[in-house]
């Protein structure tokens, strides 16, 4: 028996959300008294998994999965389930993990519990500490299944680094043509930039920038912070900004170490869509803003000014302490 974990990769390279899984999933591993395996798909599988207590690779190489594919790579998870005899299946909270959860919930008759934030509470029975209610409240889930699957939210169990020797396999699951029906035609990602879903710093421009003229001091603030640029859904609807771009509850959720609204005012859509970052600051000349009531630290100025000050005295900071 063992722990699996789902750690996903681009182009050849593990994401930041596969070393926080592995951690979660070494973690429940020696609550169980078992190890913790890991699957992966085009990866360069060296020992940087090992660093964080996976004591094994299945490594898959295969040209057809090249792309994210649910269905396909829901049944190659689920075969190396079988394999290792894994009844607890850990994955992250992205936007892929999530769409082949179900999937691969169905595949193993599985209980699947998404958005936890801790290493289960207890193991018998398998009890999870979960965000409910648009994050505003937490859920207490037992998974009474055979066959268990856990999503753990982005930046909520962290980075721990947990030595052992890995072995790396080569795993060929059988795949047929029927479990490529859905295929990804195009994929157009935006190239260069820290994305949203890897950020542990975001920051976001709302309509009280004015326009999308006025875009540059978000983009030199986040190139500052090594962040991550966002907007609100009004933004990405007028078309300032691309809405791969626009967070909140109807766009991508952001679990950030650190979110920057600027000219944002925080209507509830937006707030449970950002509410899990650790740490919120909001730039607004209205004080009655309702991001204000949310946000960890707020200044009220107008974002014309403060911003550039803001970003003068970070790249003094940054001088100073090369």
């Amino acid at each position: 028996m063992s722990v699996l974990v789902y750690t996903e990769s681009e182009n050849g390279k593990f994401k930041k959300n596969a070393f926080e899984v592995a951690s979660y999933a070494k973690a429940v591993a020696e609550q169980l008294g078992t190890s913790a395996v890991a699957i992966s798909f085009n990866a360069d599988a060296n020992n940087d998994l090992g660093t964080y207590g996976i004591s094994k690779v299945l490594n898959v190489t295969s040209n057809q999965l090249q792309t994210f594919n649910a269905e396909a790579y829901a049944k190659a998870i689920a075969e190396a389930a079988n394999k290792e005899e894994a009844n607890v299946v850990i994955v992250s909270s992205s936007a892929n993990s999530k769409y082949l959860a179900p999937i691969l919930a169905g595949k193993l008759k599985a209980g699947y519990a998404p958005n936890v934030v801790e290493a289960p509470s207890n193991t018998t029975p398998f009890t999870v500490k979960r965000t409910a209610f648009s994050n505003k409240g937490f859920a207490h889930t037992e998974i009474t299944t055979d066959n268990k699957i856990v999503g753990v939210s982005n930046n909520a169990f962290g980075i721990v680094e947990n030595n052992a020797d890995v072995a790396v396999e080569d795993f060929s699951p059988s795949l047929d043509d029927t479990d490529f029906a859905v295929k990804s035609v195009e994929v157009d990602k935006v190239a260069g930039k820290v994305t949203i879903a890897d950020a542990e710093i975001v920051v976001s421009g709302g309509r009280g920038l004015k326009g999308p003229e006025n875009w540059g001091m978000i983009e030199e603030l986040a190139e500052v912070l090594g962040a991550a640029t966002a907007c609100s859904k009004p933004v990405s609807d007028m078309g300032w900004r691309p809405h791969g771009e626009h967070v909140g509850q109807t766009g991508k959720p952001v679990a950030a170490n650190l979110y920057i609204a600027v000219g944002i005012s925080g209507a509830i859509q937006h707030l449970a869509g950002v509410s899990a970052s650790k740490t919120k600051v909001v730039i607004n000349n209205d004080a009655e803003a309702p991001f204000f009531k949310a946000a960890d630290y707020g200044i009220v100025g107008d974002a014309f000014e403060v911003v550039p000050q803001l970003v003068e005295k970070l790249k003094e900071f940054k001088a100073q302490n090369a």
